[in-house]
């Protein structure tokens, strides 16, 4: 269903559905597997970040707005790649338990 399609849906197709430029996008945006993560964050529960080093059981994250933080590696949750972001069929999600 591509954008022309999507307008049916007037505001909400935003919601439902990345438009074909943001796809795009979203395909070719540097994306590392082993280094995107999700973090703990105390406003907003979960928040995405980059793993900057792990030292025993203890992660060092960079969030999205800036700031470090050292959590628990069992509290890192795996981020899905970008191309996934607002995916019509949860199977072909590589992690289901994403925040």
């Amino acid at each position: 269903m591509g954008d022309a399609e999507m307008s049916e849906f007037g505001v909400a197709a935003s919601y439902l559905r990345k438009s074909d430029k943001e796809r795009l996008e979203a395909q070719t945006r540097p994306f590392d597997l082993k280094r995107d993560v999700f973090v703990p964050d105390p406003k907003q529960e979960f928040i995405k970040a980059k793993i900057l080093s792990k030292e025993g059981d203890m992660v060092t994250a960079e969030t999205e707005d800036g700031k470090t933080v050292t959590v628990k590696d069992s509290l890192v949750v795996q981020q899905n790649p970008p191309k996934f972001d607002k995916i019509e069929d949860m199977a072909m999600l590589t992690f289901l338990n994403e925040p």
